[in-house]
Parts: C-alpha cells; structure tokens; sequence
C-alpha cells in the first residue's frame, strides 16, 4: 500500500502561531531537539470534528516540557484554540492531532538554555492503527528486546521524544517476526505497557494494570479506567510478573491510537476476548463518538 509521505502534503499547519502551507513547515537541520532529543508531543484524536479530552492533553504538553526543562511559548487555552482551528482549516471529521515542541537552533550542545522552543501542531485523517479484524479477534504481541528505563535514568512522566526509541526497536523487531506490536517489560522485569499503549489483564473477573511508575499514566488509560468502574469492575494497579499471564484470562491494550484493543496471544500465553474487553470496547466507543464525558456519567448514575 502506497502511503503519502508526511513532508509532502496539502493543506497547512499551524507553526509558530501561523498556518502555513504544509509543505513549507521545515526545521533548521542543527536545531537542538534533533540532535539531542529536547523535544515532547502529543498524540489526539477527533472523533466527528471534535478532538477527544483536548485540554487535558495540551495540559500535559506544558508538564512534558516543564520536565524536560523549557517552557511552550503559548498558553493551553492558545494551543487547544490552534488545534480546533486546525482541524476546520483541515477540513477534519475523524483524524489525529499531533502537537510537537521542541528546542530550536539558537544553541548547538548538551547545554541549551538559549535554544528557543517552538511549537507546531499538524492534523491529518486517521486510518485505523490496526485492522478492524486484529481489534476484533485480538492482535498477537511478544516481549519486546528492550525495556523501560528506571526513573532514576531518564524523564519516564513526559511524553518526551527520546523515550520511544526503544519502543520503534521493539516494534520493528516484533513486526519482522509477524506480531502486531511488542510488551515492554520495565528494568525490574516487570510488566509496563505496549509500545505505544498501557496494558491490563483480566484475572477471574478483577482488572488488573501495572502501576505507572516508570511510564506514562495515559489519559485513554484513565478514561477507561473510569469506565470499568462506572460498570462495577474492580480494578487493581500493582506490579505484575510476566507469568501471571498463566492466571490472566484476557488482556487489552488503551491508548489514543490503539482506542482499547484486544490482545489474543503474547509469545506462547493466549486469551480470549472474553466480555469484560468487550463491554469496554463498547463503552470507549460511544464515550468518544459522543464528543464528551456524558456516557461515562450515565455508566456511574446507573451503577
């Protein structure tokens, strides 16, 4: 399948406060968040023009830079009005935002404190991230060849560029070998996340999620958090070991991309997609079709 590339489009994006014709939205080669990954996004979706919890991720685009030690240029209420305006410009219904804040060229080294931040935002439509046939019946993943750092050794709270290296390594390795995507164990062994996705396992009827100590507490993790409690599910964050997936009869993965998405196989462990994902499947599709947290508060009245 041919795909378009993303330097070569119609259409404009917003850059530096400005829409500009797509094409001539371009970086200085030497600018600071290239050669020394200074640099932090956000992934958003729209659903019927509007883009899903939208605030809360410019939110966290500010707290991203903060930890990585620069300040955007430009208040939430500015890049949340940017993004909407985008996706008119754009002509958007059903697509992906994708806000990106970097260091400029104004510093070249391990020291930056004069590279100015920029910002742009582009928007685009979105296909499915996998196969209506692989969200049905479960995609297939294996462990992944590296894992998610300590704390103490990178900025693992922000969404920085940087951190998903490893996660392109493990994806690409994962898909060579015919698997959809890859489990990243943390550097304690543990179970963390997908490569771009949290994860949870269903254990004879308790929801169970690692605890987001060394990776990201993703905003679609939380929504259906939200929702597996307004159902009356328990729900349960700790530290899991890869072999309690001998106890784990379901397992589904959450994320701005993937939406929630089962998981029929990792390496030689399988599962069903039994109805617990199913009703969550469900519940996060009318949440987000809807524009607005409204199904959720009918899910929690009703529980």
């Amino acid at each position: 399948m041919s795909i378009l590339p993303f330097d070569d489009r119609d259409g404009v994006i917003w850059y530096q406060g400005a829409f500009v014709p797509w094409r001539d939205a371009n970086l200085h080669v030497l600018s600071h968040g290239l050669h020394y990954a200074s640099c932090v996004f956000e992934g958003e979706r729209v659903y019927n023009g509007s883009i899903f919890k939208l605030t809360e991720h410019t939110e966290r685009l500010h707290r991203s830079a903060q930890v990585l030690d620069f300040k955007i240029p430009y208040s939430v209420e500015e890049i949340d009005a940017a993004c909407r305006e985008l996706i008119r410009k754009q002509g958007i219904s059903d697509g992906y935002v994708r806000p990106v804040a970097w260091r400029g060229p104004e510093m070249m080294g391990v020291s930056a404190q004069a590279a100015k931040p920029k910002l742009a935002i582009a928007a685009w439509e979105w296909p499915a991230y996998f196969t209506p046939e692989a969200r049905l019946e479960g995609i297939r993943m294996t462990v992944g060849k590296y894992r998610r750092p300590d704390p103490r050794t990178a900025p693992v709270q922000s969404k920085a560029a940087g951190l998903y290296m490893i996660c392109t390594l493990s994806k690409h390795d994962a898909e060579a070998r015919g698997y959809n995507d890859a489990l990243m164990l943390d550097w304690r062994g543990q179970v963390a996340e997908a490569t771009g996705a949290n994860i949870f396992l269903v254990q004879d009827g308790i929801i169970h999620t690692p605890t987001p100590d060394c990776f990201l507490d993703g905003i679609t993790r939380r929504t259906v958090i939200e929702l597996a409690r307004a159902r009356g599910y328990e729900i349960v964050e700790r530290p899991i070991m890869p072999e309690e997936f001998d106890k784990t009869q379901e397992v589904f993965l959450t994320g701005t991309a993937v939406e929630v998405t089962p998981v029929r196989e990792i390496d030689n462990w399988s599962f069903e997609v039994g109805e617990i994902t199913r009703n969550l499947v469900a519940d996060y599709d009318e949440l987000v079709q809807r524009g607005d947290d409204r199904a959720a508060a009918a899910r929690a009245s009703a529980a």
